[in-house]
């Protein structure tokens, strides 16, 4: 497919570099190095560069003056398990359900997304301003990082709360939204989602779709190609005059689930300069490892579930419940998960692990380049693994990069270097289509 990116004048010195990497392993250390010798190398590591996670979801019950993120809350994100796991970005995810095409449904999205936006701002500027900063910009992310304080960005998933209002765009662009997904699950206003054919609404994008990658382009929003169909999503890599990215996917070569990304896609991304942010979320890892698993579990989550009066819910129900309710079965659920893995022990299926979630990086390094590979946990929206299950063991996965032998610079720049690369293409064209505007 052609590329219809601009030349960009002027990239940051760190872009150049990713033509000039070396393959995971060029510069390995001794085989002699211990375990010991090998951890503290890693932790060094992961001090130095900067770590950022593409998609945390959030509950706007957690952002009030008497809950909220600077307390030990039992969420899979807060300050503390940021600290804690040396996480320093986090990408806070206002995220809306896909509902009806009509008014009732554009107005009851935006006022959810609103909600989020201002949950999200009261924690950076009324909770915990000393501890976390939002940024706009790679730039941003530098010096906050560098400040000591914890860096906040904002994501959109799914563009439903945009209605027919395509100004919003810009609303949300001036409310800190640096990604935003035209579709969650199901087909929204401006796009078809993954999943069943049958129901795709436009074939791939409507003309309200094409003209929000058209604004997004404009104002310098990355557009996230996670959820949307395969026409949708090929149909954005024609469109686009700036990169993409997959806030949170995986390699569908190794996990058949429909929001993975097949290798056609994958490479679509790389011709297009973009980045796709490897989810750690057992099922899109390791499909077969986590329904062997899952079985076992089950069983023992639905005698302990019994036990407590506890009603398990499916996939579909939990979607519907509100946001506090939501994120209190959620909690009740983790509770029961590691009851059940408890009683399991070490003789049933084994879990979906960090080392499975760093095979699925080493299999996208391998065929689009590295320079095209991040790292998402898709945190209290289901994701997690064995070793990284919250923000506080995000150590882990720097220790299994070093494992395998990738270098310094690599880790750094699939923690954060090549997200913040196309963050920086992406405002570059902006202002390339500000100026061509006059």
């Amino acid at each position: 497919m052609p590329n219809r990116r601009p030349a960009l004048l002027a990239l940051p010195l760190f872009l150049f570099l990713t033509t000039t990497v070396c393959a995971p392993g060029a510069d390995a250390p001794a085989t002699d190095e211990t375990e010991e010798e090998m951890n503290a190398r890693a932790r060094e590591i992961h001090d130095r560069v900067i770590t950022l996670d593409t998609h945390d979801d959030i509950s706007t019950a957690n952002f009030t003056a008497e809950r909220n993120y600077t307390m030990d809350l039992p969420t899979q994100v807060t300050l503390p398990k940021m600290e804690a796991g040396g996480l320093d970005v986090a990408w806070f995810v206002v995220y809306t359900g896909q509902g009806p095409h009509t008014d009732e449904g554009y107005a009851a999205a935006y006022e959810n997304a609103i909600d989020k936006f201002d949950a999200i701002h009261r924690l950076v500027d009324e909770y915990a301003p000393d501890r976390i900063e939002l940024a706009l910009t790679s730039d941003d992310v530098r010096r906050i990082a560098a400040s000591g304080k914890l860096v906040a960005m904002i994501g959109v998933e799914n563009a439903y709360p945009l209605g027919t209002d395509i100004s919003r765009v810009e609303e949300f662009h001036a409310r800190g939204a640096r990604y935003m997904s035209l579709a969650h699950t199901g087909p929204s206003q401006l796009s078809d989602a993954h999943g069943d054919a049958d129901n795709f609404l436009h074939d791939g994008l409507s003309d309200m779709g094409r003209e929000a990658i058209e604004e997004m382009n404009r104002l310098g929003i990355m557009i996230d190609i996670s959820h949307p169909s395969k026409p949708s999503i090929m149909q954005t890599l024609e469109l686009t005059r700036a990169p993409v990215v997959a806030s949170h996917s995986a390699a569908r070569a190794l996990s058949d689930v429909s929001r993975n990304l097949d290798d056609e896609q994958l490479r679509g991304v790389a011709e297009n300069g973009g980045v796709v942010q490897t989810v750690a979320l057992r099922s899109f890892v390791n499909t077969t490892k986590n329904a062997a698993r899952s079985e076992a579990m089950g069983a023992i989550q639905a005698e302990i579930a019994a036990e407590r009066g506890f009603e398990l819910l499916d996939g579909a129900a939990i979607g519907a419940l509100p946001d506090d309710r939501r994120d209190g079965y959620r909690q009740r659920v983790n509770r029961l998960r590691m009851a059940a893995a408890e009683q399991l022990g070490e003789d049933g299926p084994a879990d979906v692990s960090v080392a499975d979630f760093v095979d699925q990086i080493d299999y996208m390094v391998n065929l689009i380049g590295l320079e095209h590979v991040g790292i998402s946990s898709d945190f209290d929206g289901g994701g997690g693994v064995a070793g990284w299950d919250d923000a506080s063991e995000s150590f882990n996965v720097t220790l299994e990069l070093v494992r395998r032998g990738y270098t310094e610079e690599e880790i750094g720049m699939l923690w954060s270097g090549n997200l913040l690369r196309v963050l920086d293409e992406v405002q570059e064209v902006a202002a390339m289509i500000q100026a061509e505007e006059g």
